[in-house]
């Protein structure tokens, strides 16, 4: 029978000190017991292996991953899990909601009585926050755990001051082991506007910097036929899985100085689309769409389509990733169509002057993580969060971004190279399945995502030269990854969920002809009547919260 961990830790870790960011001064000195002599166990500097001498099995749920189950059932199969398993002494059960049913599966699962010991989730999606499961119990508070069995981890969030502000609740709890990107720029520097570079080349032009450069380019495509059939066939500006509206169109939004969402004007917050940069953004992707610049079937493009489209070079600039939507079409054109070539593409330089991303790119910890529930074997605490911890360990770190050396990998001075196993799988598979199956960077997973694998496995030109171009892109008008309370959460989504539904209907209608330019003035006073100005409010006190960390 485990030992119910609840909310209330063991009286002997309330003696621990707690990390940077949690409460500190008299309330810290409160938190002690009052007579205690009993001394305190000196903290781990590095993770013993293995763990433990008496193996016992950790019972953890995540979501799958398509890229896995093309060769394997579940993560627990997966070449670094089983080699931590072997070094470590502890087990794992991994249990699997289906495919695309994570989110209701959590709220089944988190709704029992008996939860498995550890769980990985996305926690922004998890309802009222890690808040409400740390209040109710679900989870526990991981600070003094940190501070005393996990070293790694420790070090990262006591050496970077981003880790430290963004790992832990607005009241300095840490919940989570998380997925970490302290490249944080390169790494997610790995979408973005995406251009034939090919076309360009046939047409003697440059890639676009600017919204009228951007222009004169799309107008080119349309018009030069450069994929050289004979036909007016191209479609400029696509994009993929259409949302049923023109929102896709938000990715030129940063040239207007705006984006399509709340956005930051140094340390004001503010709503992207009633700002007087939208309703210019409006005019011109208007002007756009009435030119034929814009394919008219990008609000229903689905996955399939959108392949057609670019794999018969119809398609001439669009939204994408550097695998998913480079890597991929590099792979299926190589012996249709060698001269295929694509390149991203830096976000339009706004009326200051600025290249503006439409995201945050300087994010260091994501809201994946694993999180210790309250059915855990309070006996076997220390053990799962050293487990845990490894993964932040050099070795660790090696072992889940790359997989086995020798194997799926070769180190290449100070970076690393990806053997066939990976890049030209035997089995047939492609590159991103074959690692799936060694490691987790290719995925999501509780590590320290590792650049160099990045680097490994970008194959082409045009995608070192995207992730580059893509990098130059300021984070300035975006929102840093902020907590709204409970209640701030209830009264934002109330609010939005509104505001939206009616943005995305409005913005399309005036793109698409519908309605004239001239309604912008009155979709601005709509959204304030639907309660924005609350919205803004809410947003602004978790931003000042986050910066007083």
């Amino acid at each position: 029978m485990k030992k119910r961990m609840g909310s209330i830790l063991l009286s002997s870790l309330l003696t621990m000190t707690l990390l940077a960011g949690c409460s500190g001064g008299a309330e810290e000195e409160a938190a002690k017991p009052a007579e205690s002599t009993e001394p305190k166990a000196e903290a781990l500097t590095e993770i013993p292996l293995p763990i433990t001498s008496e193996p016992f099995t950790i019972d953890y749920w995540r979501a799958n991953d398509a890229k896995l189950t093309a060769s394997l059932g579940n993560f627990g199969e997966i070449a670094a899990y089983k080699k931590k398993e072997e070094l470590t002494g502890i087990k794992v059960n991994f249990t699997h909601p289906p495919l695309g049913q994570q989110r209701d599966q959590f709220n089944l699962l988190i709704s029992t009585k008996e939860l498995p010991d550890v769980i990985y989730y996305n926690w922004a999606d998890a309802v009222g926050g890690p808040e409400k499961m740390i209040k109710d119990g679900r989870i526990i508070r991981l600070n003094e755990l940190i501070d005393q069995y996990a070293p790694n981890l420790k070090r990262i969030i006591e050496s970077d001051p981003d880790v430290k502000k963004q790992i832990a609740l607005d009241d300095g709890t840490i919940y989570m082991f998380p997925l970490l990107k302290l490249d944080a720029l390169k790494l997610n520097a790995t979408s973005g506007l995406i251009i034939r570079q090919d076309w360009l080349d046939k047409l003697n032009l440059k890639a676009p910097t600017t919204i009228d450069e951007w222009h004169t380019v799309l107008k080119a495509f349309k018009e030069q036929d450069p994929n050289g059939n004979g036909k007016a066939d191209e479609l400029p500006f696509t994009g993929n899985w259409g949302p049923g509206n023109l929102t896709k169109l938000h990715d030129f939004a940063p040239g207007f100085g705006v984006i399509g969402g709340f956005q930051m004007n140094g340390d004001k917050v503010e709503f992207g689309p009633i700002q007087p940069g939208y309703r210019d953004f409006l005019e011109t992707m208007a002007q756009w769409y009435k030119e034929g610049l814009v394919d008219p079937e990008i609000m229903t493009n689905d996955g399939k389509a959108f392949d057609y489209k670019v794999t018969n070079n119809l398609a001439g600039a669009y939204q994408g990733g550097v695998f998913s939507g480079m890597g991929k079409y590099f792979n299926l054109m190589r012996d249709t169509n060698p001269d295929f070539n694509v390149t991203g593409v830096a976000s339009p330089i706004s009326p200051d002057g600025t290249p503006y991303a439409a995201f945050n790119m300087e994010t260091k910890v994501l809201s994946y993580g694993e999180a210790i529930t309250s059915s855990a074997d309070e006996d076997k605490l220390k053990y799962i969060v050293q487990w845990m911890d490894y993964n932040y360990s050099e070795e660790g770190s090696d072992l889940f971004n790359f997989g086995i050396e020798n194997e799926s990998y070769v180190k290449d001075g100070d970076g690393v190279k990806f053997t066939e196993t990976i890049t030209n799988n035997p089995q047939g598979l492609t590159y991103d399945q074959a690692l799936a199956a060694y490691a987790l960077s290719i995925m999501d997973g509780p590590i320290n995502q590792d650049s160099r694998y990045l680097d490994a496995l970008l194959f082409d030109d045009g995608q070192r030269a995207a992730n580059e171009a893509w990098m130059k892109s300021s984070s300035a008008l975006t929102l840093p990854p902020i907590r709204l309370s409970t209640e701030e959460a209830s009264t934002s989504t109330s609010i939005m969920s509104q505001v939206n539904t009616y943005l995305n209907e409005t913005m399309t209608a005036i793109i698409s002809g519908q309605k004239p330019i001239t309604e912008f003035d009155a979709m601005v006073e709509t959204i304030k009547s639907m309660g924005i100005d609350r919205a803004i409010e809410v947003h602004q006190a978790a931003y000042d919260r986050y910066q007083a960390k």
